[in-house]
């Protein structure tokens, strides 16, 4: 069983920076690719980044590009999403994702386990 632990969430300003992190357990985290998505009150849940096994290969929906950083550490079996010049809309719940089967996609139901999530919160 994959058990995932987000942290890092909180209340910032706009224009401000936050990075989650999501702990994942599981020998074999490095050929897992891994997710962020992200769900706002009221709102579907979205695709926020995605990272290959490697760290190589990346992803980021059009709305956090160039402000948000995909990344990982194989060795610690944790992601990481750095986020930059935050803005009010991006206040969301950020939930980790972990897809076992490498589908390199941005679609939730190709990820098999998810963390309980962290608020993200910016004030304007």
């Amino acid at each position: 069983q994959v058990q995932l632990v987000e942290s890092g969430g909180g209340l910032v300003q706009a224009g401000g920076s936050l990075r989650l992190s999501c702990a994942a357990s599981g020998r074999t985290f490095s050929y897992w690719n891994m997710g962020w998505f992200r769900q706002a009150p009221g709102k579907e849940r979205e695709f926020v980044a995605r990272i290959g096994g490697t760290g190589v290969s990346t992803d980021y929906a059009d709305p956090v590009k160039g402000r948000f950083t995909i990344s990982r550490d194989n060795a610690k079996n944790t992601a990481y999403l750095q986020m930059n010049s935050l803005k009010p809309e991006d206040t969301a719940v950020y939930y980790c994702a972990a897809d076992l089967g490498s589908h390199g996609s941005r679609w939730s139901h190709d990820y098999d386990f998810w963390g309980q999530g962290t608020q993200v919160s910016v004030s304007s």
